[in-house]
């Protein structure tokens, strides 16, 4: 696996030959851990949302892109709000995919996911890369491995983790 800090340029150069994914933790939120009691996805007034701090590291992230000439196939993300805000302000863009809902306290999900996110993965061809907004949860089960809010890591197609960045 790369370490973290790694030149930007390796990372650049690892998403322009394609074949990957970045599973993106969606940005700082306001403070407190998953969602009030009665939250609905897609109705952010119900569920915990991006900080300022969060909206800006965002905007930040799609920057970092940008600089490098890199453009996502897909940005694919999860139904909750912190993650479409996440994806439309780096990206201005998404696509909801279940397979990145959260899983949590939901296991069943996550052993659904898996195969998903793979089968994906192995679609995606030489040159192009997807970017997968989602939560801890989900990319911790997926990778084993934990992330910062606003974090990404980069899998290959087979899934196997070969880079980490915060994007900014």
């Amino acid at each position: 696996m790369l370490a973290q800090g790694q030149p930007a340029q390796e990372l650049a150069a690892r998403l322009r030959a394609g074949r990957c994914a970045i599973l993106m933790r969606h940005g700082q939120t306001d403070p407190g851990v998953g969602d009030p009691p009665g939250f609905v996805p897609g109705q952010c007034a119900t569920q915990r949302n991006l900080s300022e701090a969060g909206r800006e590291r965002s905007r930040a992230a799609g920057a970092w892109f940008r600089e490098r000439g890199l453009q996502p196939s897909a940005v694919l993300t999860s139904a909750w709000c912190r993650c479409i805000d996440t994806a439309q302000l780096a990206f201005g863009r998404h696509e909801r995919w279940a397979p990145l809902d959260s899983s949590f306290g939901r296991g069943d999900a996550r052993e659904e996911a898996r195969p998903q996110l793979l089968a994906r993965l192995s679609r995606i061809d030489a040159g192009r890369f997807e970017v997968w907004v989602t939560h801890q949860v989900n990319i911790s089960a997926f990778t084993g491995e934990p992330t910062s809010m606003g974090e990404g890591l980069l899998v290959d197609a087979g899934g196997q983790v070969v880079g980490r960045s915060s994007f900014g």
